[in-house]
């Protein structure tokens, strides 16, 4: 049967109180869900924290899910019933309209003798120990992360396409200043969140502790292509910053030209308003 520890260790207790996961199924739907930009539990009995870093939390009737600090959550094999009343009690920040999500299945396959595996979109792992479903979720939280990202950026792409096409054909900017400053922003805060918050290519900490762990996380992280992905988007990003820089300084390029226009304009008004009095007298 599968089982969480609820607690480390103690010398003086004579037993680990094992809480019931998966209930004996060996076929479990995982949902990878990115629900806003922060996301945390508030107090509730119903879910019991069984470990940290990342956090996990086991459903009151079967499955649990693991949540992360950036929004993330992935539930494994919970009732749509736990899943609501989950998502209910986390305190999600910066929410999103439409979350981002994805679907896996897993199998668990106590008789496997090479260890974890991944076919056909599918996670065969030979048991559900605590540290493997952590390493699974740390991989689908990033995948999640990415996604959304990935849509995000294209649509600033759209956005973006009519200000490098017109800097190209009438070199012109044809935009404010504070929709500029706008695309510089988005792009610079979606890296900090990617490099920052969820750190996409940093190896997750709970590795230094299960080092044996580190093929599968390397097999999942080529599997959803994580490093490829973050690179594509770091570039994307760096393009956007750029293009928007170049325009921004072109406009300031033709403001600071039209105030030095202004201010030769007001000499020459000024000699020629001399001029005239002096003939004058």
């Amino acid at each position: 049967m599968a089982s969480l520890v609820e607690a480390r260790p103690d010398a003086r207790a004579p037993s680990i109180k094992p809480v019931a996961l998966f209930r004996g199924q060996t076929r479990v739907s995982i949902r990878a869900l990115l629900l806003g930009g922060r996301a945390a539990p508030i107090a509730n009995d119903e879910f019991r924290r069984v470990a940290d870093r990342p956090l996990v939390l086991a459903a009151p009737d079967q499955g649990g899910a693991v949540i992360f600090r950036y929004g993330a959550a992935v539930l494994f094999g919970m009732t749509p019933e736990s899943e609501q009343k989950l998502i209910a009690s986390l305190g999600v920040k910066e929410p999103l309209a439409k979350p981002e999500f994805e679907l896996v299945d897993l199998r668990i396959d106590g008789d496997a003798d090479a260890g974890p595996d991944i076919e056909d979109g599918v996670i065969f792992i030979p048991d559900d120990s605590l540290p493997r479903l952590q390493v699974i979720a740390e991989a689908l939280g990033k995948s999640v992360v990415l996604a959304h990202y990935e849509s995000s950026i294209a649509q600033t792409f759209d956005r973006i396409e009519p200000l490098a096409q017109n800097l190209s054909e009438h070199g012109g900017v044809g935009k404010r200043v504070r929709e500029l400053l706008e695309h510089i922003g988005g792009a610079l805060l979606s890296e900090q969140r990617m490099v920052g918050r969820v750190e996409v290519r940093e190896k997750p900490e709970m590795l230094w502790e299960n080092a044996e762990l580190e093929r599968f996380y390397a097999r999942l992280e080529r599997e959803y292509e994580l490093r490829e992905r973050a690179n594509a988007l770091e570039r994307k990003l760096d393009l956007i910053s750029r293009t928007a820089r170049t325009a921004l300084d072109l406009l300031q390029q033709r403001r600071n030209l039209r105030v030095e226009w202004y201010v030769v304009t007001l000499i020459v008004i000024e000699i020629l308003l001399t001029l005239y009095q002096m003939l004058v007298k």
